[in-house]
């Protein structure tokens, strides 16, 4: 089975860089044109199932595809909840007094969905939901930070190590569940 991972377009200039998780926020100008130029270039791929996140981000990627019309949309493909600290920058979280000391206890030092409980609902989706399906093509809108956790999760590498992996706006990475590869595109 392949996976394709489509992370949604870029996001209007006030939320770049920041920590959105459940905010619902839709796409710039910029990151429209991105999905439409995605779109174009998947128009003529068959997939056998199509998956969004039910975020405005996400979705907005999602509605130029000609397979968008067989879409499911669920929250299981959501970024994390950063709680109270979402939509806010790493300066504007560190200014409240919260410390980063490493990348672990950042991720349990701010508020919102655990991460342990993040990683299970990834691991439910891929290995559990898509694994019963029968599929050779799977079409995937979610965020980079789902993306990220799982290859870590794949690769067996530490969340640190696949979240230094660059995944851009409209980026699309390729999960060869046959191989347990994954191989990273920007178009």
């Amino acid at each position: 089975m392949k996976i394709i991972l489509i992370r949604h377009g870029e996001v209007d200039k006030p939320y770049i860089g920041k920590y959105n998780g459940h905010n619902d926020i839709g796409l710039s100008k910029k990151g429209k044109e991105e999905a439409q130029k995605l779109a174009k270039f998947f128009r003529c791929k068959k997939f056998d199932l199509v998956y969004c996140s039910d975020l405005r981000r996400a979705k907005e990627t999602l509605y130029p595809f000609i397979q968008a019309h067989n879409a499911v949309f669920t929250s299981k493909l959501r970024e994390k909840s950063w709680g109270r600290h979402e939509g806010m920058s790493f300066g504007e979280i560190t200014a409240q007094g919260i410390e980063y000391k490493n990348f672990a206890q950042w991720l349990e030092a701010l508020d919102g969905e655990g991460y342990q409980k993040y990683i299970q609902r990834v691991k439910a989706f891929f290995f559990d939901e898509l694994a019963t399906q029968e599929a050779d093509n799977i079409l995937v809108v979610t965020h980079s930070g789902f993306i990220k956790v799982l290859m870590a999760i794949v690769n067996k590498v530490s969340l640190e190590e696949a979240f230094s992996v660059a995944l851009p706006y409209t980026s699309y990475t390729v999960y060869d569940t046959n191989l347990q590869t994954f191989s990273t595109i920007k178009t």
